[in-house]
């Protein structure tokens, strides 16, 4: 990579860190931007992986609180992040490079439409408690649909907390807070297990991930001194928008290669 590409990267990660402490989605500015400077679709989304990992950290560190008293949800719920993330990340190395780059204007698409509907997700949630509906008879059969949504994160990543936040309301009955809470630990948890596993892999570009991690750390605390300021809501529709325009590129330039 050229010294354009790493300052790219860096700058790209600064936006990524600063999106995912206000909106999330930061996976959407820095994924495209990996393969923009040279790196294959798979080889782009391994570091991407491995370079975001602390900004998922600082997020559930600032939600500790709320982690406190639901030890024994993390007991079940961690260990299906951590399996689903192993299982993401083994499915994506066994896809290939020619089949994930056919798939990467889905994924793209996919993650903008989940981040474009985190706001009617969460209204909904919200409604479900306020109604009393959201119950389920053992906490433990939640691991399954959780462990499922893990694999995607794994997989590709982007759009992860708002299926998990999706899931965690459908069979928990508690607060918004207190979910949100334990969907960034799970987020966190599926986010680790996936890097781990493609340190191994030698598909990581260390340099670049190393230079991004810097950039996502300066970026999330860019964003939490800028939260007062920005919308979230209007900073995640740019967010949208742009991910739906990279992913229409790149679906027209499949179709015509």
């Amino acid at each position: 990579m050229t010294l354009i590409g790493y300052i790219s990267g860096a700058f790209s990660a600064v936006a990524a860190g600063l999106i995912n402490a206000l909106a999330g989605g930061g996976t959407l500015i820095t994924f495209p931007v990996l393969m923009a400077v040279g790196l294959s679709p798979l080889s782009a989304n391994v570091t991407n992986t491995v370079a975001l990992v602390p900004g998922y950290l600082g997020g559930t560190f600032a939600q500790v609180d709320d982690l406190k008293d639901q030890k024994k949800r993390l007991w079940i719920f961690i260990p299906a992040g951590i399996l689903g993330g192993l299982m993401g990340g083994i499915l994506l190395l066994k896809t290939g490079e020619k089949l994930f780059a056919d798939l990467v204007p889905y994924l793209i698409l996919l993650a903008s439409t989940l981040l474009a509907i985190q706001n009617p997700v969460r209204a909904w949630l919200t409604r479900r408690q306020e109604q009393g509906k959201a119950k389920v008879v053992s906490e433990f059969w939640a691991f399954i649909p959780v462990f499922l949504a893990a694999i995607y994160g794994g997989y590709f990543g982007a759009g992860l907390s708002v299926i998990v936040l999706a899931v965690l309301g459908l069979v928990l009955n508690d607060s918004l807070t207190r979910l949100n809470a334990l969907k960034q630990g799970i987020a966190f948890a599926t986010n680790v297990a996936a890097a781990l596993f493609f340190v191994f892999s030698g598909k990581v570009n260390w340099t670049v991930a190393l230079v991004m991690a810097v950039g996502a750390l300066l970026g999330g605390a860019l964003g939490g001194r800028l939260a007062s300021r920005i919308k979230p809501a209007t900073l995640r529709w740019i967010v949208v928008s742009i991910g739906f325009v990279v992913g229409m590129i790149y679906l027209v330039r499949s179709f015509i290669a």
